[in-house]
């Protein structure tokens, strides 16, 4: 019986060596899936403006043309964001002055054409922001915790939705965006020296 013990044995550590190995498979999986989403992201960054680009200080113009090129803008700029790992991202970041950006509200993509704060709540909180043009930047900014904003969808319908944090604080920084607008201007002085540095073009050891 101890033989018959000692071979159960053996199928149980045959058994646990099959598990290590497919743990150890599992465990490469899922770091190859991260580094691919980290490419990706990386990739997105790199087709989305950086701080310096002038076109970031840039007044949109109003969309006056609803056609396939707009379907086609909103298409991609949904796409970088999401593979940016974003939540929003207004076209003025893709070097494109329309005044159009996409953003995430509850799950759900959503896009915004010619958008208006047509309302704000006097209640209002600091909270820290990042943006996908401002790498490695978290700043606080005070927005408005309830806004209504109204615009048009990429067929000319309208559009009006009443926003709580945190869409209603997404919405107001795409919109600032689109007037040129940038975190680092809405943030206290020490918040904003901090961000600067970490901004400003980093010297290269060696260089003349």
């Amino acid at each position: 019986m101890a033989h018959d013990h000692h071979d159960h044995d053996h199928e149980h550590d045959e058994h646990d060596h099959d598990h290590d190995e497919h743990d150890h498979e599992h465990e490469h999986e899922e770091d190859a899936e991260q580094l691919e989403r980290e490419a990706r992201r990386l990739l997105a960054l790199s087709r989305i403006r950086q701080y310096g680009d002038s076109v970031l200080r840039m007044k949109a113009r109003e969309v006056e043309t609803f056609d396939d090129d707009l379907e086609r803008l909103v298409e991609r700029m949904t796409g970088l964001m999401h593979e940016a790992h974003g939540v929003g991202l207004a076209a003025t970041q893709v070097g494109v002055l329309r005044r159009v950006f996409v953003f995430v509200d509850e799950g759900e993509d959503r896009v915004l054409v010619n958008p208006v704060i047509t309302a704000s709540s006097k209640e209002s909180e600091v909270d820290e922001e990042g943006c996908l043009s401002l790498r490695d930047v978290l700043v606080p900014v005070e927005r408005a915790q309830k806004v209504t904003i109204e615009g048009v969808d990429t067929k000319g319908e309208p559009v009006k939705l009443e926003l709580e944090a945190p869409s209603s604080r997404v919405v107001q920084h795409e919109l600032d965006h689109l007037d040129g607008i940038l975190i680092i201007d809405r943030t206290d002085d020490d918040s904003r020296r901090t961000a600067l540095g970490r901004l400003r073009p980093q010297p290269v050891l060696g260089a003349r």
